[in-house]
């Protein structure tokens, strides 16, 4: 599929106007409620289907598939990016009127470290065939850590950059509204709020070593892995209001992500041995499409099954570290004002 370049330059215009009426609503800090987030959802949904729609008329059902599997395969895994979310909103006390301008900041700076990753896998797969087998490999070992972890919550703040931030700056002991930064006592001091942000950029940026290769994995093209992946980060902060309440119940969904991950690194692997030895059978796209859903479906059904028959079983995010508090240990601590 050949993408001119007028047509890249569209898609991110677009992408770019989506970005900048995410700002208008959250203009004014407020509490976000179900129906706001339903609607905002609704609309992210349906605007990644008129836009896989386009694909299929302007490029065939075949690129139109690729689009649509990579979509879900974005928008399942960054339910998984939720359960940080909700661990770092609550580890910093973020107050309820800011929490949708902290996810905007994130998404953004998601989106832009997942073009670059985007770029560099392109560039790598084009390269080197055996890109795909690396891809793979990757995707099985971090499926199968995913699921052995499964009970257990990430620690956002033992990650590099939280480090370096806490090391190089003084920071406030109480938000200021939505300002990042104020001075305090003569001295230029960051405020909760940028940690936080900073926390959540950091934090989708390892994410993204995941997802990229997983959605390179049902489809090939990097424009249509740009716009999966924008399309699913856009709708996320939404997504995040819609689902808050849910999430503890989703108790089943590492498993199935783990699942997804290996299938997928199993089809890289099928297709680079497809591309060398004709005879291997590869998954085609449709299939992983039907896969994807089902697994996510199952997942879903037997995690609300669970939670409701279960009142003590909640959901994790599946990762290696447990939580911590993220700027001091726990006893240490002192009462937050917010």
């Amino acid at each position: 599929m050949q993408v001119e370049l007028w047509v890249w330059g569209l898609t991110v215009v677009g992408v770019l106007a989506l970005i900048v009426l995410d700002f208008s609503v959250s203009h004014n800090p407020h509490h976000v409620g179900i129906g706001e987030a339903a609607k905002w959802s609704v609309f992210y949904i349906v605007t990644a289907i008129i836009f896989g729609a386009f694909v299929w008329y302007l490029a065939g059902g075949d690129y139109g598939t690729q689009f649509f599997a990579a979509y879900l395969v974005e928008k399942s895994l960054s339910v998984d990016n939720l359960f940080v979310f909700a661990i770092i909103l609550a580890k910093f006390a973020v107050p309820d009127g800011l929490q949708q301008r902290v996810l905007l900041f994130g998404i953004i700076i998601a989106l832009v470290f997942r073009t670059v990753f985007i770029l560099i896998g392109a560039a790598a797969i084009q390269a080197f065939a055996f890109t795909f087998v690396i891809f793979g490999v990757l995707l099985i070992w971090t499926g199968v850590q995913l699921a052995r972890h499964r009970n257990e919550d990430p620690e956002p703040s033992e990650n590099f950059a939280m480090k370096l931030v806490r090391k190089r700056m003084h920071v406030t002991e109480d938000f200021q509204g939505t300002k990042m930064f104020v001075r305090e006592n003569g001295v230029r001091s960051a405020t909760p709020l940028f940690l936080v942000i900073v926390a959540i950029g950091s934090t989708d940026l390892l994410f993204a070593l995941d997802s990229i290769p997983a959605t390179f994995g049902v489809t090939q093209v990097p424009y249509l892995v740009f716009a999966a992946n924008a399309f699913a980060l856009l709708g996320l902060r939404a997504l995040f209001f819609l689902l808050k309440g849910l999430l503890d119940r989703l108790v089943y969904l590492s498993i199935g992500l783990a699942l997804i991950l290996i299938f997928i690194g199993v089809k890289l692997i099928l297709t680079f041995a497809h591309e060398t030895w004709p005879s291997v059978p590869k998954i085609e796209t449709g299939v992983s499409l039907l896969v994807i859903a089902l697994i996510l479906t199952v997942t879903t059904i037997a995690s609300l099954i669970k939670s409701s028959r279960d009142k003590s079983a909640v959901a994790h995010a599946g990762t290696v570290t447990k939580p911590k508090h993220p700027s001091q240990p726990e006893e240490d601590r002192p009462e937050s004002s917010n």
